[in-house]
């Protein structure tokens, strides 16, 4: 369900205005509305912003720093202060990482270059040309050597790699050297100098690394508070440029939102402060922010909700209406009872391993328990157990579980297509009841019509001694249900056009509610391929194991657990998706919902 919200509207004395705006952070409930004025030319905010996602950026980065199995990582202390101390030092740091990794690969091309011609210093090279002799480096394929170099220009072969030649020529000062080769530039370095300042680099690199990691493992609270500190300062700054100037430039006029049940809070904190104020109910057209309160089982669906959109002020909060589906869709999609078993477990015991859970945490762990446990009872329909089917075994408790919930292939699709009409269904139920809150019961007759005409033709179908398809009485509820149809199509407007969006609706009502339908068949069919795909990787294991009595059951174990692994990992995230898929198409769109809600964030510390 959505919180009822109260409109708030301040209008504070200018001098005052900080601190009222401070006093009202630290009260903490009022969602302040924003506006764009002025924000994108706000030098300070924007420099604040640009300072705030390079403080994100270097906390990602030392959060992916890899620790030894030792290391103790700081959570807890710190301050903004030295945060910002360690984002000039971590910069440095990146800084002078680029240039030593740009000098290493430097180093190391040079050495790649001189490591055919061996170790020479360059000095004597210089000397031979003082003395007269010009050292010429040259390389060619073997073909393209010719040997009467030797004799011409006193060429030396100094190494051959793949069918490749390296040498040189000793030639006196102004004799000209014509080779059609290419001719080497070699660095100003020796090839040991060269291996000692590479090594040197790199030992720089390694140190620059290691600082970095000792700062991952202490200095994370300080950015955090740094940042915190800084999210702070630019929300107040949006604050600031959302207000209104009154009378002038002596009176500031500010508009928020706060939860209905914190009205009295707020009334008495107001009423000390002094400010005139204005508390009032929405209105038609105003951007109320949404705040889902919904409790329990239901809470632990909001994500999935906020993952599509939030509702709008005065439409419904579909979350409780969707979530018992979504829980027995997953069950269905990944529909291994084995599976289900682990994955509470796995949930369970990290709720009880875990040290400090926060909210959202636990929140998630209560979803994964849920649709767990849905998945271990959609498994019995089947009997599937890790791709194994208990109901080969002969235990009477067993036996008579599978004579009570035991469904054939058939039955699951039958039973998708099922679910897939009552979910559409209670969808337009819940549109009509939306509609009648939005805009008042005649608008939504027309969508009361379907329902009685696609229920009839249900009754009819399903059960034809209880009221005949075709009979008098059904007649009479189709003849009903299309004068709801056709004329109440939309209220206020001539009857003609009534009947025409009456027909237009129908072709997509015709057209539209089989696709709908069909596309729940994915229930069936990710189930029945996640139960094959595991009974493969059964067989994989068994089949694979060699006939060995130490290797033979290590290899199956292996294959058995890798194998199972890998199905777990894309049925469970087929049986998040595809649950969702039904839930945002096919179910929102039939029950009519719009949504485009702003989620309500109070302005506070």
């Amino acid at each position: 369900m959505i919180t009822k919200m109260k409109k708030l509207t301040f209008l504070v004395y200018h001098k005052e205005y900080e601190e009222f705006l401070n006093s009202l952070r630290e009260l903490g409930v009022v969602h302040i509305v924003e506006k764009q004025q002025g924000a994108a030319d706000n030098t300070e905010l924007q420099e604040n912003i640009r300072l705030s996602n390079r403080l994100a950026a270097t906390m990602k980065l030392l959060q992916n720093q890899k620790h030894e199995k030792n290391a103790v990582i700081a959570t807890e202390g710190g301050t903004a202060g030295r945060g910002m101390q360690v984002l000039d030092e971590v910069d440095a740091l990146q800084t002078e990482h680029g240039k030593l990794s740009q000098q290493l690969q430097s180093y190391a091309k040079e050495k790649e270059a001189l490591e055919a011609w061996g170790n020479f210093e360059p000095a004597d090279i210089q000397k031979l040309k003082d003395a007269g002799y010009v050292i010429g480096f040259y390389s060619c394929s073997e073909g393209n050597y010719k040997e009467e170099w030797e004799t011409e220009y006193n060429a030396m072969i100094v190494n051959r790699i793949s069918s490749k030649v390296f040498f040189v020529t000793v030639t006196k000062a102004g004799q000209e050297v014509d080779l059609d080769v290419e001719q080497a530039k070699l660095p100003a370095y020796s090839l040991a100098r060269l291996e000692t300042m590479y090594d040197t680099t790199e030992q720089a690199i390694e140190e620059n690394e290691k600082k970095l990691v000792a700062l991952s493992e202490t200095e994370i609270p300080s950015l955090k508070a740094a940042l915190k500190e800084l999210q702070g300062q630019i929300e107040f700054s949006k604050v600031v440029l959302s207000s209104e100037q009154a009378a002038g430039d002596k009176l500031m006029l500010i508009e928020g939102w706060a939860p209905a049940f914190s009205q009295v809070e707020i009334e008495a904190y107001l009423n000390d402060a002094h400010v005139y104020y204005e508390i009032t109910d929405p209105v038609p057209g105003d951007n109320v922010p949404i705040r889902l309160n919904n409790k329990g089982f239901f809470a632990w669906f909001e994500p999935i909700c906020k993952l599509y959109m939030l509702p709008k002020y005065n439409e419904l909060d579909l979350t409780p209406f969707f979530a018992p589906f979504f829980m027995i869709f997953f069950g269905l999609c990944l529909g291994d009872s084995g599976y289900g078993l682990f994955l509470f477990l796995g949930a369970t015991a990290y709720r009880l391993i875990a040290k400090k859970l926060t909210p959202s945490t636990k929140s998630i762990l209560s979803l994964i328990q849920v649709l767990a446990v849905s998945t271990f009872f959609c498994g019995l329909l089947t009997g599937t157990f890790f791709g194994a089917n208990i109901y080969d075994l002969d235990w009477s408790i067993v036996q008579r579980l599978k004579h009570a919930v035991l469904m054939d292939n058939n039955d699951m699709f039958q039973l998708s297509l099922i679910l897939g009409a009552v979910q559409i269904l209670f969808g337009m139920v819940l549109k009509a009841v939306n509609q009648t809150i939005q805009f008042g019961f005649k608008y939504a007759v027309a969508t009361i019509g379907w329902i009685i005409l696609l229920v009839s033709m249900a009754v009819s179908a399903l059960l034809p001694e209880v009221m005949p398809m075709g009979g008098t009485v059904h007649l009479i509820i189709l003849g009903i249900s299309a004068a709801m149809i056709f004329l109440y199509n939309s209220p206020g407007k001539n009857i003609f056009l009534n009947i025409g969006l009456g027909l237009w609706d129908s072709y997509n009502m015709a057209t539209g509610l089989l696709g709908d339908v069909l596309s729940y068949v994915r229930l069936f069919a990710l189930g029945l391929s996640g139960g094959i795909l595991a009974g493969v990787f059964n067989s994989l294991a068994v089949g694979m194991s060699p006939d060995n009595v130490i290797a033979g059951p290590i290899v199956m174990v292996l294959i058995f657990v890798i194998g199972h692994a890998i199905n777990i990992f894309m049925n469970v995230l087929g049986a998040m998706v595809h649950p969702m898929r039904l839930t945002f198409v096919e179910f929102f769109k039939n029950s009519g919902y719009e949504g485009g809600g702003k989620e309500y964030k109070p302005f506070k510390n």
